[in-house]
């Protein structure tokens, strides 16, 4: 993928807004709208109609071992709600 757009998000919530014409990307933190917006359609081949954004922080993370308390930081990540325009799809699977 290019360097704005990481991976698909394909999960059971994204998944069933895809009948719906919307699709979920994580993406680079530091990309904004305009630049996801330019980077689906290049890839993709379709044409979007909407970019909805959201931040997620790092959660903090402990874990019990036999020596002592592990303890870090999952990563912090950047997540783009894609809605293309009606009638056109994105097909995830083609390249398998």
């Amino acid at each position: 993928m290019s360097a704005i757009l990481k991976r698909p998000i394909i999960t059971e919530k994204v998944s069933a807004q895809n009948e719906s014409g919307k699709y979920g990307f994580v993406v680079d933190i530091n990309a904004n709208k305009v630049e996801i917006k330019k980077a689906v359609e290049k890839m993709y081949g379709v044409t979007v109609a909407d970019v909805n954004t959201m931040r997620y922080g790092g959660k903090s993370k402990s874990r019990f071992t036999k020596q002592r308390v592990v303890s870090g930081k999952t990563a912090a990540y950047k997540k783009a709600i894609i809605t293309v325009a009606d009638g056109e799809v994105i097909d995830f699977y083609s390249g398998i």
